[in-house]
């Protein structure tokens, strides 16, 4: 038993340790896997929301658009039914639809989701609206249904005039022919050219292709996904189950409290536990939900039209676990087994072998040394012959098992380091995108309040221009009148001249020309400012236009005036213009202007940074200078180039200038992103070149190439 014992322990624990190791390890990863499960299903379920439900607003937007322009007649409603017929053809929709403020509309449906028809309604409210069935090419065909329909009840009209801008209206929910119906309305006013409200417009999605969308995702066997408002309202959900009841052949959505899915109705609970409204950001929680635990993640997800939804994705434990608490099992069995077997086999053999153990003894402590080599001689009694062809064996083996092991080993680190590489990639990649949304979305909120700000000076400034030469031409007859006076009665009364000395006469005879001229100056100015903020503020035009890129510069170089102009510790920075005779040239030019602002932008600071090292004398002597040069090109290209007489750009940061977030700004004055950007406009949007000339010392230029006439690409 003393020699058994040990040789048992060692055994049992080595078993029981690495089953325990394994189970940690594998619970590890369960983790790790259901997080990354659930962030996943997360973002796919976010951007499809984020497209699906952008669909109907963005229709809204171009329809409003073309009827304000003109382009689509309302009151031509034959016209304007063929139009929805044709976009309906193109999206997912459910209806599209437009009424008008004199009680009349029409719109497309789809409410089984694949037939479309044609609802057309006037003032009269007897049995007014009238429902035709469609052919292949969008024409009526046929009468299906004649009802009483009013619109200035329906929430669609209702809550947009009350809002007075584009909104989802509340969920209207029905139980139609078709089946149950429950969608969402996308609600725009539409005006005409003179900003006289027409009606409005609306688009809806059925929400229960969402319940759809969430069941193909497939999270798991046992896995939820849902979507609930801030009200508790069940939107949507992977479940089998409805989110819906009918009540007197009426249908209502439920709460999520109130699901007949035992896991869904237990996290909303929960969740409502906690405050819907209280959460703001992304919460990962454990919960235990039907005898099991689940790993659960809530999102937050908004739009500016007023959604405001949670999205909710459950993933049970088992459905990671199972395999390891059965590979536990297994190892406590074989644990078991392998303390039995080992008891038996020391107490049989402790009784017929006495030498031969010591040299199999020695062997064992030489392998457990690291020693793989030992071979145990066989002997003169055949048990141990047994056991040391075994040993032998054994050896053999478990050299074979660590050759694998080792190889195993260098194939898994093989493949961690190539999936590490990949997720690092795909991580840099989406940083990527979403700094260039970001940006995009700055520059055009910028040319929106740029062009709504020149807009509203424009009006008052060009009253005051307006009226300054009839100022000029009034006071001028009042001067020479009090001129002609003077000479008439060149002795005035004591009063009078009194009074000319007060007001100082002979000193407003002369500065109020001076004074009227300077603010005929100023309202110049004034408008000329206007001017350029209005050519730069193109920043959402989504088709080419031919345009002056002189006039894009010097607009972008007007908005620059406050750093060029001359500051305490600097003079100005000279601007040189060396503008050649171009043509008008087809291009995005707001996001052009873009491309030429990142450029100078980066010369100024540039030159700032060299100015700061600088004193105010050796700056007048060698002044800061910033050269714009235009020209023809063969071919039928034009080149614009901005060069700077800085300190110039290393060779080793020439190369990564035009990469993804590199910047040598100091943290939180740039992004990385400016100089990315504006290659991609020029390259991908406009078909042209973007390239860097500098050598350290002598400044930097970047040469822009395009061509005169372009080809449409997709937008960033």
């Amino acid at each position: 038993m003393v020699l058994v014992f040990p040789f048992v322990l060692q055994v049992f624990g080595a078993v029981a340790l690495v089953g325990f190791l394994s189970f940690r390890n594998g619970q590890r990863a369960v983790n790790e896997l259901a997080g990354h499960l659930i962030d996943r299903t997360s973002e796919v379920v976010n951007e499809h929301l984020q497209s699906y439900l952008a669909i109907p607003q963005k229709l809204n937007q171009i329809n409003a658009a073309a009827v304000r322009r003109g382009l689509l007649d309302v009151r031509d409603r034959a016209t304007v039914e063929k139009f929805f017929w044709d976009q309906m053809q193109s999206h997912d929709l459910t209806y599209i639809g437009m009424g008008l403020t004199t009680g009349e509309g029409v719109g497309v449906a789809r409410y089984d989701g694949e037939t479309i028809t044609i609802d057309d309604w006037t003032a009269n409210l007897t049995n007014n609206i009238t429902t035709y069935a469609t052919d292949a090419e969008g024409n009526r065909t046929q009468v299906e249904a004649k009802w009483f329909y009013d619109m200035f009840n329906e929430p669609w009209y209702t809550e947009p005039v009350a809002a007075g801008m584009p909104i989802w209206a509340k969920i209207i929910t029905g139980n139609f022919p078709t089946g149950p119906y429950i969608s969402a309305s996308a609600s725009r006013p539409i005006y005409d050219a003179q900003n006289q409200l027409l009606g409005m417009i609306a688009v809806d999605i059925h929400l229960l292709k969402l319940s759809e969308f969430l069941r193909d995702l497939n999270v798991s066997q046992a896995g939820e996904v849902f979507i609930m408002n801030r009200e508790g309202t069940l939107i949507a959900s992977s479940g089998t189950e409805q989110p819906f009841k009918l009540v007197d052949q009426q249908v209502q959505q439920l709460q999520a409290v109130d699901s007949p899915n035992v896991l869904i109705q237990t996290i909303a609970k929960h969740i409502q536990s906690k405050g819907l409204q209280a959460i703001t950001d992304e919460a990962d929680f454990e919960l235990e939900a039907q005898k099991e635990p689940h790993f659960v993640n809530v999102t937050p997800w908004r739009d500016a039209y007023g959604l405001d939804w949670l999205v909710v994705v459950s993933v049970p434990e088992s459905a990671f676990m199972a395999q390891i608490h059965e590979n536990t099992r297994v190892t406590i069995a074989l644990c078991v087994a392998a303390l039995a077997i080992a008891s038996g086999l020391g107490v049989f053999t402790s009784r017929w072998i006495m030498g031969p153990i010591l040299r199999l003894n020695q062997a064992s402590k030489a392998m457990a040394a690291g020693d793989l080599s030992q071979v145990v001689e066989p002997g003169t009694i055949r048990e141990f012959n047994t056991l040391s062809t075994s040993f032998n064996h054994m050896v053999e083996q478990l050299n074979r098992l660590v050759t694998e092991l080792e190889h195993s080993k260098d194939v898994l680190e093989d493949r961690v380091e190539e999936r590490t590489s990949d997720l690092k990639n795909a991580l840099a990649e989406l940083k990527r995108t979403q700094a260039q949304v970001v940006q995009s979305e700055k520059m055009s909120s910028l040319g929106q309040l740029v062009a709504g700000v020149a807009h509203e000076i424009n009006n008052p400034v060009n009253f005051i221009h307006g009226n300054l030469n009839h100022v000029r031409e009034s006071v001028g007859d009042l001067l020479e009148f009090v001129h002609l006076y003077q000479q008439q009665y060149s002795q005035p009364t004591p009063a009078m001249q009194a009074a000319a000395d007060e007001i100082d006469l002979e000193f407003l005879q002369t500065d109020i020309p001076k004074m009227l001229a300077s603010m005929q100056l100023g309202t110049d100015r004034i408008r000329q400012i206007v001017l350029s903020l209005r050519n730069f503020s193109r920043m959402d035009e989504s088709e080419f236009k031919a345009v002056d890129i002189h006039e894009g510069i010097d607009s972008t170089l007007l908005i620059l005036q406050h750093r060029l102009k001359a500051q305490p510790d600097r003079p100005a920075i000279e601007i040189v213009r060396d503008y050649g005779s171009l043509p008008l040239v087809e291009c995005y030019a707001g996001q052009l202007n873009q491309v030429f602002m990142n450029i100078l932008v980066n010369s100024i600071d540039a030159l700032e940074e060299r100015d700061a090292q600088r004193s105010y004398e050796e700056i007048e002597a060698n002044p800061s200078c910033i050269t714009i040069r235009t020209s023809v090109l063969p071919n039928k290209w034009i080149e614009v180039a901005i060069a700077d007489n800085g300190s110039g750009i290393p060779f080793e940061i020439q190369q990564n200038i035009f990469d993804p977030f590199f910047t040598t700004k100091p943290m939180g004055k740039g992004t990385g992103m400016g100089m990315s950007i504006s290659f991609q406009i020029v390259t991908e949007k406009h078909g042209g070149k973007l390239e860097c000339f500098s050598t350290p010392g002598e400044g930097a230029e970047f040469r822009i190439a395009i061509p005169f006439q372009q080809v449409p690409v997709s937008s960033l």
